[in-house]
């Protein structure tokens, strides 16, 4: 040790923790001979118990360096005065032979060459450990010794690049001191072994970025292994190495090098690329705690493996683009088409499925940003297809370290950046409250002046079969009504259009709630008139249709189909009221007839006008307040679509319009027995004024009969007219009965989801609807009805 203290020091390598001398010119011959093992041509050869060859003065191809630390070969030469010996000289000859590049670093034997041994058993222990010593260092390159050789090639008939620990036999000859300490060295050959066929998997085929970074780093790291074989191999040239001091220089390295084994090893047996590999080398950092030099090389790793990684985030969260040829990445791009080329039904496809979170790929230091990181990316998407420039504010630095959180920072702050001028985009440039309440005005019936002119105008076309229906005509009624009533002064009145659906309200309720797909596709039209069918239609333009996509849009007619109707409804019934004057002309028996049936059309008008005023009041308005009131303090577009979604979903709900009750199908059939009585009523009143004025020319003509005779008869014939069967009375009590019906198995049907959902608003139509127990009576009977039917 004094000798090798007066000679010139250098600093350790980073895989060894002890000062030893400097051999550049031996780092490049050891880098020789482990190109030449691994094209399988190279082994240490013994032609006598006399004669070695120092390994460091080995003939060969000078080397060099590129750029990226790889080696290549330069123009072979031969050195022939690099030869020294102990006693006689000999040679190690390079015989190479063609090998498959997925069956390298496995000791090979050479092909037509056996391996010589001489009988070293009787020299002496020194010169033993000598012979050894070269073999040792031969072994730790992947090659071959005369005196080391694997027991049984373990790598064989496995997967290509398994990693399964190597074991070494030292020949029964070398002494037995010699042969224990040689064992606690040669882990090391094996760990170096799985290292490089872990290199040369991620050389030779196609495999993730990440993997290939990680070759990268651990290439460098084997240069330091290298440099460490040179300077024991010239401690060994000087005279100055023993076994002993060699288990001493390599003890750091092999536990190093046994962590890094055991790591490309699990890697390789899971088959683990991309955020997985990352997620294992950083759960390697936190089980090496208390080995600091094995962590520190962790560490190097786990950043270096990183950077293709990050370098795809920072892509992502800086242009919203991806660039990710081996499907490695946490974000997956879904889309086939470019956007212009969209079918009409895909703006909210587009931001609900174009871009998905893949949850297998999420490292484990990105999982808790990991929906930050899919919406950063997905906003400045959506910037860009708007023709924006995106420009951060500052350079963007994404590294990653697991010593700190620096990248999370950076992560939240491209976040913030594009919620905050996607907002802009939708909110100021592209005015999406002035849209959304258009759309209020128009298809929750708010502009009530239009509606009203509208209906009065349309009505006549809408009273038609829906295959009768011109589209064309409502159009230009619709435009019409538009430009005489208030909302002429609405910049976005010409996007409102009419559709014809083909399908009733039921239907269209039922395929949407269901997510059904063919809910899209068309339907043969049902034998519908045109008020069943009929629905105003809001075109948007990109990027407004990001909220008011085509379910969004359709949700808003469900609530307008049947709002629209109500308001049919309604107007059926004034209709009735206004043309009671009529009956004051009528005699009074005949009047009398009306008088159960005005008190029927008052009760169907307070059921009407009331179901009308809890959806719109009650309903509609408040969420709606809660709506805008969420819209003043979001944040990102995802809260925006979430509030959105909210309230139509709320206002669905309230309003009956889902599919996991029955209330809409009471609501339609109520509706329509209302419609059945209107239309009964307008035509017994045509037959009571055809009847006053036939007892008019009676009278004229025959004094002799009596006022109530006449009175009599012509109620009589009024009564027959109306139908072969049942009289004036009958058919209204009929009507009263079937509408009571359906009006109390409607509220029982509100009173049990109410008592089912207490924070809904079911309940107050209950109390707007029998405001004075009228029905209760009615209420009791049929429940007492179903609890014994129950009971049965």
């Amino acid at each position: 040790m004094q000798s090798m203290r007066k000679k010139e020091l250098v600093s350790s390598t980073p895989l060894l923790s002890k000062n030893m001398l400097d051999a550049s010119e031996s780092v490049l011959e050891i880098k020789e001979r482990v190109v030449q093992a691994a094209s399988g041509g190279l082994s240490r050869v013994s032609q006598n118990n006399n004669a070695i060859v120092s390994l460091g003065l080995l003939a060969a191809a000078p080397l060099s360096l590129t750029s990226s630390n790889s080696i290549t070969a330069a123009a072979p030469a031969t050195n022939t005065s690099a030869t020294t010996s102990l006693g006689n000289a000999g040679l190690y000859p390079a015989v190479r032979t063609d090998h498959n590049p997925d069956s390298l670093w496995e000791f090979h034997n050479m092909d037509n060459f056996q391996f010589q041994q001489s009988n070293i058993a009787a020299i002496p222990i020194n010169s033993q450990e000598n012979l050894l010593l070269y073999d040792l260092i031969y072994c730790l390159t992947g090659m071959r010794g005369s005196y080391i050789t694997p027991t049984a090639n373990l790598f064989e008939g496995e997967s290509v690049g398994r990693a399964i620990s190597l074991k070494f036999k030292v020949s029964e000859q070398i002494h037995s001191s010699l042969r224990d300490i040689a064992q606690e060295i040669l882990p090391l050959a094996s760990h170096y072994t799985c290292i490089q066929k872990f290199i040369q998997k991620t050389t030779f085929t196609q495999c993730s970025q990440v993997l290939q970074a990680l070759s990268e780093a651990l290439n460098n790291l084997i240069h330091d292994y290298y440099l460490l074989l040179a300077q024991l191999e010239a401690e060994l040239n000087a005279g100055n190495l023993t076994l002993h001091k060699m288990l001493f220089y390599i003890r750091p390295t092999l536990n190093t090098m046994e962590v890094l084994a055991g790591a490309v090893s699990l890697i390789v047996t899971n088959d683990l690329h991309g955020g997985h590999a990352l997620t294992l080398l950083f759960n390697q950092i936190s089980a090496l705690t208390g080995d600091e030099e094995s962590q520190r090389f962790m560490i190097q790793l786990t950043q270096r493996a990183a950077v293709p990684y990050m370098n795809i985030l920072q892509l992502w969260i800086q242009k919203g683009a991806i660039n990710d040829p081996q499907q490695e990445f946490l974000v997956e791009d879904n889309e086939v088409i470019r956007r212009e080329e969209l079918p009409e039904h895909y703006s909210s496809d587009y931001w609900e499925k174009r871009y998905t979170v893949r949850r297998e790929r999420i490292p484990c230091f990105l999982d808790k940003v990991s929906d930050i990181i899919l919406r950063t990316g997905k906003y400045l998407n959506v910037i860009r297809q708007c023709g924006k420039k995106v420009t951060l504010p500052q350079t963007m630095d994404l590294q990653f370290s697991p010593t700190n959180q620096n990248h999370i920072a950076v992560i939240q702050n491209a976040y913030r950046f594009a919620s905050k001028n996607l907002l802009e985009v939708l909110l100021k440039e592209n005015d999406l409250m002035g849209h959304l309440m258009s759309v209020k005005r128009y298809l929750l019936l708010q502009q009530g002046d239009f509606i009203t002119e509208f209906m009065d105008a349309c009505e006549e076309e809408l009273a038609k079969n829906v295959d009768k229906v011109l589209p064309m005509k409502l159009e230009n009624l619709l435009g019409l009504t538009l430009r005489l009533s208030s909302a002429k002064h609405d910049p976005y009145k010409d996007d409102v259009h009419c559709e014809l659906l083909t399908y009733d309200l039921v239907t269209q309720m039922s395929k949407i709630m269901n997510n059904e797909e063919e809910y899209w596709l068309s339907h043969d039209r049902l034998d519908l008139n045109g008020l069943e069918c009929f629905a105003f239609r809001y075109e948007v333009k990109w990027p407004v249709s990001l909220v008011l996509n085509h379910i969004a849009i359709s949700k808003y007619q469900m609530l307008f189909r049947q709002l629209f109707y109500c308001k049919h409804v309604e107007r059926q019934l004034c209709k009735i009221w206004k043309e009671n004057s009529i009956a004051k002309k009528f005699s009074p028996q005949a009047a009398e007839l009306y008088r159960s049936a005005f008190t029927l059309r008052q009760r169907m008008m307070n059921a009407v006008q009331n179901l009308e005023y809890y959806m719109m009041v009650e309903v509609i308005e408040p969420n709606w307040h809660l709506f805008i009131q969420n819209m003043n303090k979001v944040e990102n577009v995802d809260e925006v679509l979430s509030f959105h979604q909210d309230f139509l979903d709320s206002c669905l709900k309230n309003c009956m319009l889902t599919d996991t009750t029955t209330l809409n199908r009471s609501i339609f059939k109520m509706s329509n027995i209302c419609l059945k009585f209107c239309e009964f009523i307008q035509k017994s009143q045509r037959l009571f004024l055809d009847a006053e004025l036939t007892s008019m020319v009676c009278d004229s003509n025959d004094e002799d009969n009596s006022d109530s005779e006449l009175d009599f008869s012509n109620q009589k014939q009024s009564e027959t007219s109306l139908a072969p069967t049942d009289t004036f009375s009958e058919r209204v009590k009929r009507f009263d009965l079937e509408f009571t019906a359906l009006l109390i198995g409607l509220l029982k049907q509100i009173n049990d989801v109410a008592s089912d959902n207490p924070s809904d608003r079911f309940i107050n139509l209950v109390h707007r609807i029998n405001f004075n127990s009228f029905y209760n009576e009615q209420m009791d009977k049929l429940c007492a009805k179903d609890a014994l039917m129950t009971h049965r």
